[in-house]
């Protein structure tokens, strides 16, 4: 039931949003680059679990700790356990998980982050309903942690095993996923943004409870130990910014930097990305770049995981493939990476890491963290990483045999497709 209750979320999620213009000078705006990072790609759990376990086990004052879905099976476990010698030796430990992609946790495990100590919290938790109520269809998809409020990892990586999937079990090949690594000062703000939602929902808790006075109390004195000195690092520091997407202030900057970025391209785009249904200004950035000359590639899941995700952006293929936009299949197992690079041998390279994927529940509805980078050995890395996965495991999309595809497929897309322009239109807006 739960699974049913994610994807009826997820359908009709995907359906909500309203258009937005394309304006250069506003976008460049929205984002506030610094030049004092140190930034280190990550690939998959298998690099980022090492990294962020070594980094709560040397932790001195506290962590912050975000995540859509955290599993307990195989090396998801390691991560639990780190947090808990964290809390046991005196560390502040927050942790906040999405009450839809992890739920309640395994009792035995809340027991044992409860004794030594982690503070958890589970964004909005489901009522009787579910997601058949829209307000529940707002998650917490962001995946951030800041320890000591010195060092920050951001990406698209859940606390779950490569190996590992929690609706199809054991996977043949590690999920393709990315996350990264960094100091510098936009570390600050996404300290600030966990902070912020950690004591307003420890408020409204609090004013359920009837204790508002103890609520804004804790506010006030939310902890100030987030002081910390980066690491030595002999490599160079490099362009960088966090973009964080909200439903206040913030409900298009991600979208808004792809724009940009896509506008600007010149050479080549690459983009990554597992749930893969961009708006109508976005495919028009995807398919003007294409028509000027500049190559643009599409690293897209291959394998079926749900009806929606699968069937409703085949159409959209069409379109790009008819632009000359080349899209590749992941097949050895489920790619789940958010990522994405521009010009990465050009003079201006860009690139991005973070949770958020081109879907209208990302775009317009949760809450998701970007790390951009404009930084040519980064953007080089990145670039690397994604070439050799099309050229290797992915499948490249013929735009005929597309085209050409049977009846029963077409109908399938059909219906998917059809099924968010129906909750487009109950919803009353445009994506």
């Amino acid at each position: 039931m739960a699974v049913l209750c994610a994807w009826i979320g997820r359908v009709f999620a995907a359906c909500s949003g309203t258009p937005n213009s394309f304006i250069p000078s506003e976008m460049a705006q929205e984002i506030d680059y610094a030049h004092d990072h140190r930034v280190r790609l990550l690939q998959g759990a298998q690099e980022l679990f090492p990294a962020l376990i070594a980094a709560m086990d040397a932790a001195l004052s506290d962590i912050q700790f975000e995540t859509y879905i955290f599993d307990f099976t195989g090396e998801g476990a390691r991560v639990a356990e780190a947090l808990i010698r964290a809390a046991q030796r005196g560390v502040h430990t927050h942790l906040v998980v999405d009450g839809v992609g992890t739920g309640r946790l395994p009792q035995a495990w809340a027991d044992r982050m409860d004794a030594a100590g982690v503070l958890l919290r589970v964004y909005s938790p489901l009522g009787p309903l579910g997601l058949m109520l829209p307000h529940r269809w707002r998650r917490l998809h962001r995946k951030l942690c800041v320890v000591d409020g010195r060092l920050l990892f951001c990406g698209g990586i859940n606390v779950l095993d490569d190996f590992h999937d929690p609706n199809h079990g054991a996977l043949a090949a590690p999920r393709f996923d990315f996350a990264v690594e960094t100091t510098g000062s936009l570390v600050a703000p996404a300290s600030d943004a966990m902070e912020q939602l950690w004591w307003r929902m420890q408020a409204v808790r609090d004013a359920r409870q009837r204790r508002l006075p103890e609520a804004i109390q804790a506010l006030r004195a939310a902890s100030a130990a987030r002081h910390g000195t980066p690491s030595p690092d002999s490599a160079p520091p490099v362009r960088a910014a966090l973009l964080l997407r909200d439903n206040v202030r913030h409900r298009s900057r991600i979208e808004k930097a792809y724009r940009r970025a896509i506008a600007g391209a010149r050479e080549e785009i690459i983009i990554a990305n597992a749930y893969f249904l961009p708006g109508g200004k976005l495919r028009r950035a995807l398919v003007l770049a294409a028509r000027r000359g500049v190559r643009v590639r599409l690293l897209l899941q291959g394998r079926y995981e749900y009806f929606m995700q699968y069937h409703a952006a085949r159409p959209v293929y069409g379109s790009l493939l008819q632009a000359g936009v080349e899209i590749h299949e992941y097949e050895p197992s489920f790619l789940h990476a958010k990522v994405a690079v521009i010009d990465a041998h050009g003079p201006r390279p860009w690139a991005t890491v973070g949770s958020s994927n081109l879907d209208p529940l990302s775009l317009l509805l949760a809450r998701e963290a970007n790390v951009v980078v404009e930084d040519a050995g980064f953007a080089r890395d990145l670039r690397q990483r994604l070439e050799h996965a099309m050229q290797h495991e992915g499948r490249l999309l013929d735009p005929a045999r597309f085209a050409q595809r049977s009846w029963r497929e077409r109908a399938l897309d059909r219906v998917a497709f059809a099924l968010m322009r129906l909750a487009l239109w109950v919803t009353g807006n445009r994506y």
